[in-house]
């Protein structure tokens, strides 16, 4: 999937990919709010769908290269470990920077549709001996094609007008989202390449590569967008980019993936360790929410869960 490298050109990569995404993504969280603006829109919605599907599209690589390659367990890791960091660790920090104000109706729902979705992928691995099979991954697939438009029909009625005004050229706030879009994705490659090769050299599993370095790589467009959109004090975006993001990965990103690599064993931890922790974090959503608020205390806790699943993941994999 990526060629071997040196240790030096492995650390160049790294440092090379975390600049490139510090930058890039400050390009497209502002032509994201020009276009939110431009057409009225809510930047809960533009949130989900331009940046949470757009910045998913690293995920969606490695999976499906992960399939073909016949690397089950890399494919699989790669996804459900995006959607735990993506709420236990974007999210956190994003509170962390600057507390959110959320529509309890939408948090609630986020939270309970995250999780219905985990449990339905949680029930097809167990009742499955540890497989998920091309029928359900279509099944998946077919769930996706319901659920998101009923979901951006609720999140239209629930969410609020961006009150900011447009100013510049509509031109040069696509060039951005475009711009800013593709070198996020080229980026993510760049640092998830440099960060696989020092892997390997330490012997790690593939279950473990996916959870880890490579999930954590692939969802860094997440994280950078989110932390751009702390400072900006453009919050509306952050749920709605984890929300987007967490429905496309456990859906179409496993779904696809499974469809092109078939009926394989996972590793048990799958679904003893990795999807019951993802039920919890998607559950934590409709929690911290509840009172329309999530404050930096929210916040903390997510990071600190985030740092316990990681040592218990480390703990299993390599100790």
């Amino acid at each position: 999937m990526y060629p071997e490298t040196s240790t030096i050109v492995a650390l160049v990569l790294l440092g090379l990919g975390f600049f490139l995404l510090e930058r890039s993504s400050d390009i497209f969280v502002d032509g994201a709010a020009m276009v939110a603006r431009r057409y009225r829109l809510s930047p809960f919605i533009i949130g989900m769908v331009i940046i949470g599907f757009g910045t998913s599209a690293p995920e969606l690589c490695v999976s499906l290269m992960a399939g073909i390659g016949d690397r089950a367990n890399l494919s699989l890791g790669n996804a459900y470990g995006s959607c735990i960091f993506n709420i236990a660790g974007i999210l956190g920090v994003a509170a962390l920077i600057a507390p959110m104000a959320v529509k309890r109706k939408t948090a609630l729902f986020a939270g309970l549709l995250l999780s219905a979705i985990t449990a339905v992928s949680l029930l097809f691995l167990y009742r499955g001996g540890k497989q998920l099979s091309r029928l359900e991954a279509l099944a998946l697939l077919l769930v996706f094609a319901i659920v998101f438009p009923l979901y951006c029909v609720f999140s239209k009625d629930s969410a609020e007008v961006d009150s900011g005004e447009f100013s510049g050229r509509l031109s040069v706030a696509f060039a951005k989202l475009v711009l800013g879009f593709a070198v996020l994705v080229g980026s993510s490659h760049v640092l998830v390449w440099g960060a696989v090769n020092l892997a390997r050299k330490m012997g790690v599993s593939e279950l473990m590569i996916g959870l880890t370095i490579v999930a954590v790589g692939t969802s860094l467009p997440e994280l950078a967008a989110a932390i751009q959109s702390a400072r900006r004090n453009e919050t509306g975006f952050i749920l709605g980019n984890i929300i987007g993001s967490n429905i496309f990965n456990t859906l179409v990103v496993v779904g696809l993936a499974s469809v092109f690599h078939g009926a394989r064993d996972y590793s048990a931890s799958v679904y003893l360790r990795d999807l019951p922790a993802m039920l919890a974090v998607s559950l934590s959503i409709a929690v911290f929410g509840f009172r329309g608020r999530i404050g930096r205390l929210h916040g903390f806790v997510w990071v600190l869960a985030l740092v316990a699943y990681m040592a218990l993941t480390i703990y299993q994999e390599i100790l």
